[in-house]
Parts: structure tokens; C-alpha cells; sequence
């Protein structure tokens, strides 16, 4: 049996970030959902509100002897604009904040090095904005949301 590790990421809406996660050799499987809210019990349509304080996240399983934390972590921050606070694109409020979700000390460190690593390497605009929180309550969403853009036939692929 395989060693497995979950990673939990919100990079803007969930349907893309999805896809690009897909797409790496060693996630073994991802789900869209909402997290770092209030409350334990949420919907798309009150997440979108911006009142839940929920994000749109993925939460993956991976194998850590296929993929690192590290190398997920790069295909975090090279697939979305983490400069921008609280929007992705036409994407704004709170729900499409950048943010790691971390679920062990060990995710923590090294989420925080990547972003200390990229601010210090000027490669961006602008300061990275990506908070760091402890993984919460993750809300699975609505079955239409899951793998979403495969279902209609729009791929990404990862940086």
C-alpha cells in the first residue's frame, strides 16, 4: 500500500485550480470544496456571498514518493497570481483569497519558505499575498463543481 499525504490549496476558483493539480504526475485525487470559513456546513451560492469567509479550495491526496510538498507548492504559486489579494482574474472577494491550508508542521515550514523564497527572489510585481493557515473543516462541494472543467472538456496543464 502506498504512502499517501493530503495538501490543501486556494489559488481563486476552485474549477481551474482543480484541473492544473490533475495534471501532476503523483496526485492520486482531488476534490473542489470550501474552507477556513465559520461555520461547518456551507454552499457554493453562500460561499459567493462573501459573507461564510470560506475559500474555494482543492484538497489533494498525493504520493509523496511521486511528488513533494515542495514541487506541489511550485505548481501552486506558478499557476495563479498570488500578488493579488482577495481576486483571481475577474474572480473578487474574500472566497478567491491565495492561501496554503497546511496540515502538519512539516507543510508549514516549507510553505512558509516557498513564499519567503519567492518574495525574496523579485520575480513578482508585487509582494506575495498568500496567507497561511492551519487546514480546517473542509466542505466538500456541490457533486456539478467536481472535476468540473474535465467534465466540459477544458484542460490545463501544470507550469
Amino acid at each position: 500500500m502506498t504512502d499517501t499525504n493530503h495538501a490543501t490549496f486556494a489559488a481563486g476558483c476552485f474549477w481551474g485550480v482543480e484541473s492544473v493539480f490533475m495534471a501532476t504526475d503523483g496526485v492520486l485525487s482531488t476534490e473542489v470544496g470550501y474552507t477556513g470559513g465559520n461555520n461547518a456546513f456551507t454552499t457554493y451560492k453562500e460561499v459567493c456571498s462573501g459573507e461564510t469567509g470560506h475559500a474555494e479550495a482543492v484538497h489533494i491526496t498525493f504520493d509523496p514518493q511521486v511528488v513533494s510538498y515542495t514541487r506541489l507548492l511550485d505548481v501552486f504559486y506558478a499557476n495563479h497570481d498570488a500578488t493579488q489579494v482577495n481576486r483571481q482574474g475577474p474572480d473578487f472577494g474574500t472566497q478567491y483569497r491565495t492561501a496554503i491550508f497546511v496540515h502538519s508542521d512539516e507543510q508549514r515550514q516549507q510553505a512558509i519558505d516557498a513564499r519567503v523564497a519567492l518574495d525574496d527572489s523579485k520575480i513578482l510585481p508585487r509582494p506575495v499575498a498568500t496567507v497561511i493557515e492551519d487546514a480546517v473543516e473542509f466542505i466538500r462541494a456541490e457533486d456539478y463543481h467536481q472535476q468540473y472543467n474535465l467534465k466540459n472538456g477544458i484542460s490545463c496543464q501544470t507550469q
